[in-house]
């Protein structure tokens, strides 16, 4: 169940979703839905196989298995070659964290900075604030990798925190149309708080992002419930205002 699980994250990744987002024309979005969905295909395929590999090659199990692939290359490449792919795997490092960067920086200047804030604030003003922003996320960044812990847990983790957060809001927003923000709201807090008690009060087996979604899902559709129904729906909206441009 933890294993399949994760499969609920892609719906609450912020740097995946703002691809999708910034596509310049929307009768694109079904190529880019199969593009990217075979590319990922290929992408965790060539993870599996790495690892396969390096249980045959290695006689011994290596101190730390998520530095397979950086073995295997110093072990069977010419340096030239390993050069080249040891840059690559940094490169990969660096695309996604520079676009989580630049969405967690984005939100936190415009949704609650101008939202809430400063709402007449000058471009200026917002630029150095995303600056500012973008160094203080990188800083709390840097602060969690030096707590310890292998890659895969401080992704997993926060695999878990964005999947739970958004990735039940998202869905319901777009096909309920009885879904509000107050229950988006609810939804993104409840699934939030889940996933960081559970990981760091229940524990267990169990990946943290199953018992998030769950408390994020029962919160959306509770206080949607409870609350007045949204006048129009957003894809009613949205087609209006298309058709006016026209």
């Amino acid at each position: 169940m933890s294993g399949l699980a994760w499969g609920l994250g892609y719906f609450g990744q912020p740097h995946i979703l703002a691809r999708f987002m910034g596509i310049r024309d929307a009768a694109l979005v079904p190529v880019a839905r199969r593009v990217g969905t075979t590319w990922v295909a290929i992408c965790l395929a060539g993870a599996v196989l790495v690892g396969v590999a390096g249980i045959a090659f290695f006689d011994t199990p290596l101190d730390n298995e998520e530095t397979v692939f950086l073995g295997l290359i110093t072990e069977t490449m010419p340096a030239w070659i390993a050069g080249i792919l040891l840059t690559a795997v940094l490169a990969a490092v660096m695309s996604t964290a520079d676009s989580q960067l630049l969405v967690t920086s984005s939100a936190l200047t415009e949704d609650v900075y101008r939202a809430y804030l400063h709402r007449d604030a000058p471009p200026r003003t917002l630029l150095w604030v995303g600056r500012l922003t973008t160094v203080a996320v990188a800083g709390v960044a840097l602060w969690l990798a030096l707590r310890g812990g292998t890659v895969l847990d401080l992704v997993a983790y926060a695999w878990a925190g964005f999947g739970a957060a958004f990735g039940v809001p998202l869905p319901l927003s777009l096909y309920w149309r009885r879904m509000t923000d107050v229950g988006a709201l609810a939804g993104m807090l409840a699934g939030a708080v889940t996933v960081v008690l559970w990981n760091n009060v229940v524990g267990g087996d169990l990946y943290e992002i199953v018992p998030g979604v769950i408390a994020s899902a029962v919160a959306c559709v509770a206080f949607s419930a409870l609350g007045s129904p949204p006048r129009r729906d957003f894809v009613t909206q949205l087609a209006e205002a298309e058709a006016a441009v026209e």
